[in-house]
């Protein structure tokens, strides 16, 4: 919970102890030991708001890089918790401001992992599959020089590692606060059992046969228990190497000229995956406008709305630099929420909108 005392909370709101310790039930931002809670602004570029500022200006202020090139991973222990971020930054070379934002997660739960953290002999989380059930933790939203932290604190690069980075492909994460249903998403989950010999203490302790869930036991009592290293149940696909910001999510949302039908719509569909079909999609706020030049620009500003197409691309990480080309430097690619919660990327005008038409009904609409 968060303390009774207005923003920036300091780090001493959320002890770390016991594991996994407490933290905001907000979403956040934390630096030099505060955490400031963020709020949902569709109208912003990042769509998030810290101190009335677009969290992306926030942190260009302080040299970060914005929330279009960072990663989420799933935060379902101890990495939720503002005082251990402090202590990654002092023991493990933290840097840069960590943005967190609060999500549900269905068929996914933190569940007692098998061993005892050597440092202090407490049980960590691992997660499972667990149909039915829902739970609340944070997705980082990870900076690419953030994962070496990490990685450390995961013990990702171990003989054997302990943890592994992951996309899961089991249950979903929600965002509560705007909708947006993050697939696809990483975490740090238990070693696979490959041919020869694997550590076994982060898979989940099944007791009875069953795992137990992190928040039905507290850490005294999680310490006593006895039980079998059994399987997570997960559907995962293990990321080798850094993960790449370009490379989630894998779709993008047009709006003028590379609509299906649209004079630049074979440049898209040279990218896009030939077993997803492009279907109708909508934007539910901004708008856009005519430039004059045959192409649209897309505003967040507007209130009515922009009609286009999701289009699923086979391989985003190569195509999207391709299509950034195609649209200039009078655009900006961010992320994204449509109506139906699906995140894509989309290109936002930048430059002088002198002259323009605005078009209520969406580009195909025009006359």
């Amino acid at each position: 919970m968060n303390p009774d005392t207005s923003p920036p909370w300091p780090d001493s709101g959320f002890p770390a102890e016991p594991y996994p310790g407490s933290r905001p039930d907000v979403s956040f931002v934390h630096e030099d030991a505060l955490t400031n809670p963020i709020t949902p602004d569709p109208s912003a570029p990042s769509g998030w708001r810290v101190d009335r500022r677009c969290l992306d200006d926030w942190l260009a202020g302080r040299g970060a890089v914005p929330l279009a090139q960072r990663v989420p991973v799933l935060g379902y222990g101890s990495n939720a918790n503002p005082e251990k971020i402090s202590w990654m930054r002092e023991h493990r070379g933290l840097t840069g401001p960590v943005v967190a934002l609060q999500v549900r997660t269905e068929g996914l739960a933190a569940v007692w992992s098998a061993g005892r953290r050597v440092v202090d002999d407490q049980r960590p989380a691992t997660l499972a599959a667990v149909p039915g059930v829902a739970e609340e933790h944070v997705v980082w939203l990870t900076a690419p020089e953030q994962f070496a932290a990490l990685d450390a604190v995961e013990g990702r690069s171990a003989d054997p590692p302990r943890y592994r980075l992951a996309r899961i492909a089991t249950g979903s994460v929600i965002v509560p606060e705007t909708g947006a249903v993050l697939d696809r998403l990483c975490a740090y989950v238990a070693p696979e059992r490959p041919t020869g010999v694997a550590r076994t203490d982060r898979r989940p302790l099944l007791v009875g046969g069953s795992p137990v869930r992190c928040t039905q036991l507290g850490q005294a009592d999680a310490a006593a228990l006895t039980g079998e290293p059994g399987a997570d149940g997960l559907d995962t696909t293990t990321v080798t190497g850094p993960p790449e910001p370009d490379g989630w999510p894998s779709r993008i949302f047009v709006y003028g000229s590379l609509m299906p039908g649209q004079h630049a719509w074979p440049l898209a569909r040279g990218h896009a995956d030939p077993l997803v079909l492009p279907r109708p999609a909508f934007l539910s706020v901004g708008g856009v406008a005519d430039t004059g030049h045959g192409y649209p620009a897309l505003s967040l500003d507007g209130t009515t709305g922009v009609p286009g197409y999701l289009v699923e691309l086979a391989d985003p990480v190569r195509s999207l630099p391709a299509l950034d080309d195609h649209e200039g430097p009078e655009y900006r690619r961010i992320r994204v929420v449509l109506e139906d919660g699906a995140v894509c990327w989309v290109w936002l005008w930048t430059a002088s909108r002198d002259g323009h038409v605005p078009l209520p009904g969406g580009w195909a609409a025009r006359r």
